[in-house]
C-alpha cells in the first residue's frame, strides 16, 4: 500500500495506491482479468484506504450505524490484465458532497493505465438504507484528500 497526502502542486490530489497480483481465480475462459473482478480491485484499495486513515467499515457499521454503498460506475476497460501481472490500483477522492463522494480510480500495469473508473459512493444509515450525512469525522479525514 502507498498513500500520498503530501503538499504538493494543487492539480496533485492525495491518492492510495494498492498493489495487487492477478491469480488463476481472477481470470475467465480466455484468460485474461473477468470484467467484474477489476471492481473488485477498486472496492478493496477504497476499503484499505478507509482503513489507512484511521476508519474501518465494520466499526462504522457497529459503532454509528454508517455504511457506504456503491451508487454508480463508469468504467472504461482499456487493455486486458493477465494472469501473474503486478497491478497498482490508484485511488483519488475527486469529489465530497454532504453523503456521497467520487472515487477516480485507475488500474495500472507498470505505470501505463488499462483500467478508469469513476466510482460514487453513497452514505447510508445501515438500518433504514436510505442516504445520510456522512459522519463529521469521516468527512474531515476526506475533506483533507479532496
Amino acid at each position: 500500500m502507498h498513500f500520498t497526502n503530501d503538499p504538493a502542486p494543487a492539480a496533485e490530489k492525495a491518492s492510495f495506491t494498492l498493489p495487487v497480483r492477478v491469480y488463476y481465480e481472477d481470470t475467465d475462459a480466455g484468460g485474461v482479468v473477468y470484467y467484474a473482478n477489476y471492481l473488485k480491485f477498486c472496492e478493496r484499495a477504497r476499503t484499505d484506504w478507509l482503513r489507512a486513515i484511521g476508519f474501518e467499515q465494520g466499526r462504522l457499521a457497529a459503532e454509528q450505524g454508517v455504511v457506504f454503498v456503491v451508487r454508480s460506475v463508469k468504467a472504461d476497460y482499456r487493455q486486458p490484465a493477465v494472469l501473474d501481472d503486478m497491478l497498482d490500483v490508484v485511488s483519488r477522492v475527486s469529489r465530497l458532497g454532504r453523503a456521497s463522494l467520487i472515487f477516480d480510480q485507475q488500474i495500472q500495469r507498470e505505470g501505463q493505465p488499462i483500467f478508469d473508473a469513476q466510482i460514487t459512493i453513497a452514505c447510508i444509515d445501515s438500518t433504514a438504507k436510505r442516504a445520510i450525512p456522512i459522519p463529521p469525522a469521516v468527512r474531515d479525514q476526506f475533506a483533507t484528500l479532496v
